[in-house]
């Protein structure tokens, strides 16, 4: 109103002054001055042009209105970042529980995240299935909620209005998040695999374990041995010849350690033979007790050789037993409970190889024949049993001085395992005592 105002002024000062040669002007005139509203301003009262208070803005006010809307943009994307950040912190915890979960137990943190799984074999990893779902679906549900943000964030804030440098941390976040994510299920899935792999071989090692119980009480079970126990007989081999043998029917399984016992008795000179003999295919020797002509007691491991300090040709019954590992190739020897010799370096880290042929009284050249009578076993064994483990010497103790009857869980003594050939007989075995009696 006071640009009006002041219009309406210079408009009546230039009138009062009169213009030279003007008609309507007489000299002396006055005039009233009155305040007239905008609206009433016409064509016989012209107004001097006045910039309005609504028209184009200056440099300045632009420049200003501009910081104006910058700053209210820089906070609205504060609020996003702030919002962000309790995302990537949430993210980052979870990720941490993830990792920190490694190397626990089932009822460590995976079982208070992850729920409770039924798991009918303690031993038993719990099924990863359900963890890694569990996690992935955790991951994905992130992820979607990081996407959902970055929606927000160019729905709400065009990315071009934002700073540059903002703009590219932002970007650098989410790449950082999403390759973190791409990381951690690309591991939870190599885990998977990895427990998967661990419950089917630990699966496999069960059922194996039950499967050599069921054929043991089978075999106790269904078999008609014509003696008092199926373990109370001996092999018998009178002669030193090439066709009189026993054969065990069962093989062993790769061995990375054995211990081997017996008794036996052999008053045959020179030497007493081969007590026992394990071939495989590819090596006829992997496994041999052998005594012949004028040499001392060898044990042979894949071909190599140790000798043994036994004596045992005497015509009397003795207690045998051998132990040997892989590891170095560790091996002991001993006679009626008495540990007599040990050593080193006989075929060290050589795995016995499974599935060959165990033939009492006889050395083989093939595998289960080619047969030499000159190292043919003479005389009387029982309780040949085979462990897959290297015995204690108190063990082996117990087993000469008959304080234990402990039959071996790869090679028990039972008569339904060992066939005779070529002559070779079974008869009832005298008791533990009467044997040691005899030494």
């Amino acid at each position: 109103m006071l640009p009006v105002v002041a219009g309406l002024l210079l408009a009546v000062a230039a009138g009062g002054r009169g213009a030279p040669g003007d008609p309507e002007s007489p000299p002396g005139s006055r005039f009233v001055c009155t305040s007239l509203p905008l609206d009433a301003a016409g064509a016989g009262c012209p107004l001097p042009p006045v910039p309005m208070q609504g028209g184009a803005l200056s440099p300045e006010e632009e420049l200003k209105a501009t910081v104006l809307q910058l700053r209210e943009t820089v906070l609205q994307q504060k609020e996003t970042i702030g919002s962000q950040r309790e995302a990537i912190r949430e993210l980052t915890g979870k990720l941490s529980r993830c990792e920190s979960a490694d190397g626990k137990s089932d009822t460590g943190t995976w079982k208070k995240e992850l729920g409770r799984g039924k798991d009918t074999m303690g031993d038993l990893p719990r099924d990863p299935a359900q963890v890694i779902d569990q996690l992935s679906r955790t991951m994905q549900t992130l992820k979607d909620r990081l996407e959902s943000l970055e929606h927000q964030l160019r729905a709400n804030v065009s990315y071009a209005a934002l700073p540059n440098d903002l703009r590219e941390m932002l970007q650098r976040r989410l790449g950082d998040l999403e390759r973190q994510l791409l990381s951690k299920v690309a591991e939870l899935e190599d885990e998977k695999s990895l427990l998967h792999n661990e419950t089917s071989a630990h699966r496999h090692r069960t059922e194996t374990a039950l499967n050599a119980l069921l054929e043991r009480v089978s075999e106790l079970e269904k078999g008609n041995s014509a003696f008092k126990s199926p373990d109370e007989f001996k092999v018998s081999l009178p002669l030193r010849t090439n066709y009189l043998y026993g054969k065990v029917k069962k093989s062993l399984p790769e061995l990375y350690a054995f211990t081997v016992c017996l008794w036996l008795r052999s008053s045959a000179s020179p030497g007493i033979g081969t007590p026992f003999s394990y071939a495989v295919p590819g090596q006829a020797n992997e496994i041999v007790l052998i005594e012949w002509g004028n040499n001392p007691i060898e044990l042979l491991i894949n071909d190599k050789v140790a000798q043994l300090p036994l004596f045992i040709s005497d015509g009397k019954w003795h207690h045998v037993c051998i132990t040997w590992t892989t590891r170095d190739g560790m091996w002991e020897a001993f006679q009626d409970g008495e540990k007599l010799g040990t050593g080193e370096n006989l075929a060290p880290w050589h795995p016995i190889k499974p599935g060959g042929v165990l033939i009492l009284g006889q050395e083989q050249d093939t595998v289960g024949g080619r047969f030499d009578a000159t190292q043919a076993f003479v005389g009387e064994m029982s309780q040949f049993n085979i462990w897959d483990r290297v015995l204690k010497a108190e063990d082996i103790m117990n087993i000469a001085n008959c304080s234990t009857n402990m039959p071996g869980n790869i090679i028990p003594w039972v008569d339904n395992n060992v066939d005779v050939f070529g002559g070779a007989t079974k008869w009832p075995v005298e008791t533990c005592e009467e044997r040691l009696l005899d030494l």
